[in-house]
């Protein structure tokens, strides 16, 4: 009967651990739900102002028809000639592309949520080799045109200045025929002197533009050989994409990063070419928030059932060995005060920055604990004992979220010291000699 009860005691315990599992996936439930919230203040910010950028070009194009006469048979089975008409364009990428300019970053306010948009300042400089197009029977080509494509044409501020070999010319809106090359400006160019085709002279396009967006920038290096200088004042970049940069500066005063990318090494013509969008090969940089709260607080609610487990753990051997007698409601009082640290934290975080929120509720609900349990184990000093194991558990808590590269490790080795320790304490209880004192 002795042991009975004991059985009897722990699944009382198993069973409020498992209680607790609700406020605990509740609590998670919210900061998905902010974290939701906050997404949607990047849609609305898009949705005003633009989105993120990506630039595609400065890419030329020569639009062709081909008109040739075919035979065929109606209904009837007569034979009978029509003219069948094929239209198509040629894509010409330029030999050398050189990107550049600074972002200059800011921040948009949607309710609690900041938003990082920039303006930038950009340059770009292509050369365009000479090129050879066929001469075919029937085919005729049109007025050749460069053109440039962004995702969001929206975020054009003024006028961009777009000189072809010295010469400024007038761009317009739209991208012509080229819907490869997505939306933005095109601007008409000197062509063939004989429609049927030749040889199209070699030219340099020079462009300064200023393009707002929201969070991020990419580049398509369409070129031969593409040299993408990129600078900013933001000190928290992320350079993702196909390519990193070949070299870069981060500081507190911003960061410099340069590409060099070569055609062979980028697939972007070919997929401009044959697939009608480039996917995957761009330069992205983007402009973060180094410590993304409601990712650092998901991952902490992970740990909650962890923090219930060990302060129940532990109780369970007061109780035993000090022959405490601790009411389930105690248990269940203490779970809650666990749980609630994790609400503040998410709470706090949005006023605050994410370690000053950590620590106010760090200490808000280690002293409320220290307080009850002083009472809950018959001595202050047992309250404090608990409140100091607490702080342990905390601070080790916070160093798996700030070292995210080695969280896998030190939680590994934060379970097995907790294991070692609780072996360690309880290696001479008897367990049948307690479990026959029970009352």
């Amino acid at each position: 009967m002795k042991s009975l009860k004991m059985l009897l005691r722990f699944a009382i315990v198993g069973g409020l651990i498992l209680l607790l599992l609700i406020p605990l996936t509740m609590i998670r439930g919210v900061i998905n739900e902010r974290s939701a919230y906050r997404d949607e203040a990047f849609a609305r910010v898009a949705d005003s102002r633009a989105g993120a950028q990506r630039l595609v070009g400065p890419v030329r194009v020569v639009p062709w028809v081909e008109r040739q006469q075919v035979e065929v048979v109606d209904a009837k089975g007569n034979k009978k000639a029509e003219v069948q008409v094929t239209e198509g364009h040629w894509l010409q990428m330029p030999a050398s592309l050189d990107v550049g300019g600074e972002m200059l970053p800011s921040q948009r306010e949607v309710g609690l949520f900041k938003v990082p948009v920039y303006s930038w300042n950009g340059q770009l400089k292509a050369t365009f080799a000479a090129d050879d197009y066929p001469v075919k029977p029937g085919r005729s080509y049109g007025q050749p045109y460069v053109v440039l494509g962004v995702s969001d044409a929206r975020g054009l501020v003024g006028t961009p200045d777009l000189r072809v070999d010295g010469k400024p010319v007038r761009l317009l809106p739209g991208v012509g025929v080229a819907s490869q090359v997505g939306r933005g400006l095109h601007a008409p160019v000197a062509g063939f002197s004989d429609s049927q085709g030749g040889t199209l002279a070699g030219s340099s396009i020079e462009l300064q533009l200023r393009l707002d967006g929201s969070r991020a920038l990419s580049v398509v290096p369409v070129g031969d050989d593409t040299k993408i200088a990129l600078r900013s004042r933001w000190p928290h970049p992320s350079f993702s994409g196909a390519f990193l940069p070949n070299e870069r500066r981060v500081d507190a005063q911003g960061f410099n990063a340069h590409w060099a990318v070569s055609s062979l090494a980028s697939d972007a013509q070919a997929q401009l070419r044959a697939e009608g969008a480039v996917d995957s090969q761009a330069v992205t940089v983007s402009l973060v928030d180094p410590v993304d709260t409601y990712t650092q607080a998901d991952r902490a609610s992970k740990y909650g059932i962890l923090f219930v487990v060990l302060t129940f753990v532990g109780f369970i051997l007061f109780e035993l060995i000090k022959s405490l007698r601790i009411h389930p409601l105690q248990y269940l009082m203490v779970g809650l005060a666990l749980a609630i640290f994790f609400l503040l934290l998410i709470s706090l975080s949005e006023h605050i920055t994410f370690w000053k929120a950590y620590l106010v509720s760090a200490v808000a609900c280690i002293g409320l604990q220290a307080v009850y349990l002083a009472h809950v184990l018959g001595h202050w000093k047992r309250g404090l004992g608990f409140a100091a194991l607490l702080t342990l558990l905390y601070g080790a808590l916070y160093g798996l979220l700030v070292s995210e590269n080695n969280a896998l490790l030190m939680g590994s080795l934060l379970l097995f010291v907790i294991l070692a320790l609780a072996m360690w304490v309880t290696r001479r209880v008897d367990w049948y000699a307690l479990g026959a004192e029970l009352k």
